[in-house]
């Protein structure tokens, strides 16, 4: 099945036949790891003599999960993660498709050793022009080890807080990253990019999410894409959630 849709003066095609998963898998204990989360579990309800699990002879799969949805997935968190004046992300996420751009970006190494994503990184007048709603950022070196990864204690690659003001002032509203987090792994709770983001001294952006820790696969080409959005239905600052593309087309 194809869908058209009209971008500024285009006239966009997108086939759903052909979706992009760029969401990181939930596997028992090899899950990504962050902020020293313990690991994503799932394991047979037990009830006296009875295992919920067709291996160990019950009638049916019974599984429980345990998640940080934070800390072991790919997970898309409104202000709420931060504020007390946001919305749960249920309430924040109200519309699941966006016009998206997929970019490459290679990170800065500060002087102390940091790996860090600045304005230098991107074509942010170009962003502007395109007038897009959803930016998803690839990072390199982009391996497969990303989707196991325990990057507690790594100090992993994060983005400037000067950046995100610039992303800030443009039309995107849904920033798609596959790090843990835009910010430093430790910065003392200053959370300078989710702040800037979400314009938190200003006029507090309630409309925009953040997702953190997917994953896109080499093969993906960068460009303009069909971003489907899911998510849980939590009544939460966040949810685990499954950023699906499409490649869009010109008519």
């Amino acid at each position: 099945m194809k869908v058209q849709l009209s971008h500024g003066q285009a006239l966009l095609e997108a086939d759903l036949s052909r979706p992009l998963d760029i969401s990181i898998p939930l596997a028992h204990k090899k899950s990504p790891i962050a902020w020293g989360a313990p690991e994503y579990e799932s394991t047979p309800f037990q009830d006296g003599d009875f295992i919920g699990s067709l291996e160990s002879g019950a009638p049916v799969n019974f599984y429980n999960i345990k998640i940080n949805p934070h800390g072991n997935c790919t997970h898309t968190e409104s202000v709420n993660h931060i504020d007390e004046r946001g919305h749960t992300i249920l309430d924040t996420l109200t519309r699941h498709h966006y016009v998206s751009k997929l970019i490459t970006v290679s990170p800065e190494t500060l002087d102390n050793g940091d790996k860090i994503i600045t304005k230098e990184c991107l074509d942010i007048e170009l962003l502007k022009k395109e007038d897009i709603e959803a930016l998803v950022i690839r990072t390199k070196p982009n391996r497969v080890g990303k989707k196991t990864k325990n990057y507690t204690g790594t100090n992993p690659i994060y983005y400037s807080e000067e950046l995100l003001k610039l992303i800030a002032e443009t039309n995107v509203k849904h920033l798609l990253i596959d790090v843990p987090s835009v910010d430093r792994e430790v910065d003392g709770g200053i959370l300078a990019g989710h702040n800037a983001f979400w314009s938190t001294k200003k006029s507090i952006a309630k409309d925009k999410t953040i997702t953190e820790l997917i994953f896109v696969d080499n093969k993906i080409k960068d460009g303009l894409y069909l971003l489907n959005l899911q998510i849980l239905p939590l009544i939460l600052d966040v949810s685990p959630s499954r950023p699906v593309l499409y490649a869009l087309k010109e008519v």
